[in-house]
């Protein structure tokens, strides 16, 4: 057993598992002592630092998660919800703080990943960067202050890859918004509007998703009413960010007790 923290990173060969799976081996306080990807994987059974392009690091890649698990003291998951909700139970079981950053998570996957962290840490958040969850505070605290004159609307950019709209990022601006009006975000929610829909409805919360090229991430809020508008917005250039909140998260969740955790529990920003 390793002094430091061992890390599994699930869906490795992916764009994001990879770069997770490097800023883990980068780190002085993390070790990568797992490697997970799906069974059939053409990288299974193969050494991960050679599947990347490099050299050997002595990290098998594997499709046994429960194995990959009892090893580990944390799990970094940036996969699918089907995938999340099953490595949820087995990361439970192995008692490891499981990190969350999947998007696309329905109320039943939620529910789900409730009742694992009776059990585990769960850290769970629609992005890891620091500077997306300061701008989550800050919308709330806009909304507030604002009373429904002013329109609220969300417009989210990312490559053509993204296979979810409105991303899990541009959701949780929704739902800061919606904390702040005192509102349920179910009951207020526009989602790209097309055609003839009418004039907009007085305090709901708009959303638009672009799709393009290999934009890494763009989130923008805006407040609008009569002769002004205020805009707030994110704009993420590098993928690495991403994954330096999820090691973050990995480290915080050390010490704590069971249960659901955010970004802004990490970075000591919730009220």
């Amino acid at each position: 057993m390793t002094e430091k923290p061992g890390v599994v990173v699930t869906g490795v060969s992916g764009r994001m598992g990879q770069m997770l799976a490097s800023e883990v081996q980068k780190s002085e306080r993390l070790a990568l002592v797992g490697a997970l990807e799906r069974e059939g994987h053409p990288w299974v059974g193969r050494d991960l630092g050679v599947c990347m392009g490099g050299t050997e690091n002595g990290v098998i890649v594997t499709d046994d998660a429960l194995d990959a698990f009892a090893k580990a003291q944390a799990v970094i998951d940036f996969t699918a919800p089907a995938a999340t909700v099953a490595f949820a139970e087995l990361a439970a079981q192995a008692r490891a703080v499981h990190v969350i950053g999947t998007t696309g998570l329905s109320e039943d996957d939620l529910k789900k990943l409730h009742v694992a962290a009776r059990h585990a840490v769960i850290v769970r958040a629609g992005n890891m960067s620091l500077g997306v969850n300061l701008l989550t505070r800050v919308t709330r605290q806009v909304a507030a202050a604002l009373d429904a004159d002013w329109d609220i609307e969300i417009v989210e950019s990312h490559h053509n890859q993204k296979v979810d709209a409105p991303s899990g990022t541009a959701l949780m601006l929704g739902e800061a918004a919606a904390e702040g009006r005192g509102v349920d975000l179910s009951e207020v929610s526009d989602r790209g509007r097309d055609g003839i829909t009418g004039k907009r409805e007085r305090g709901h919360i708009g959303f638009h998703a672009l799709r393009g090229g290999d934009v890494v991430g763009e989130h923008e809020v805006i407040f609008a009413t009569a002769g002004e508008r205020i805009s707030l917005k994110h704009i993420a250039s590098d993928r690495a960010l991403f994954a330096r909140g999820a090691l973050k998260a990995a480290l915080w969740g050390q010490d704590k007790g069971p249960g659901e955790y955010d970004m802004l529990d990490v970075l000591g920003l919730d009220d």
